[in-house]
């Protein structure tokens, strides 16, 4: 797997463990919120994959885009599909989010290399 992606789920999974073992009950809601609404429903998956990440590119939090790029790619988006999706992210919160593109695409590529 590619430094970029394990520094990032490395980093992830450690504070996340920190952060629920801290006991804290809203923070314990919340995560247990984001994980149900990603579930499959009226919506499948890849949608609301693709919707989290454009909301989390438009909102540029780099950590939102780099986790919903690597669901994605795991429920086999494809690279033309991330890449409309975050088209649509660039139009929608104009020029200040090319920058995240730019981020979003580099671990698009490091994704595309692990899974060869």
């Amino acid at each position: 797997m590619s430094d970029i992606i394990q520094e990032f789920n490395d980093y992830r999974s450690k504070m996340n463990e920190k952060l629920l073992a801290d006991n804290n009950k809203i923070v314990k809601r919340i995560f247990n919120l984001d994980t149900n609404a990603y579930a499959p429903g009226a919506l499948d998956v890849k949608t609301k994959e693709l919707l989290g990440l454009v909301a989390s590119a438009v909102l540029r939090c780099d950590d939102c885009v780099k986790y919903h790029l690597e669901t994605s790619y795991k429920e086999g988006i494809t690279k033309e599909e991330m890449m409309e999706a975050m088209g649509i992210a660039t139009l929608v919160g104009g020029t200040i989010v090319i920058p995240h593109l730019r981020r979003a695409y580099e671990f698009w590529e490091a994704l595309e290399e692990s899974g060869k």
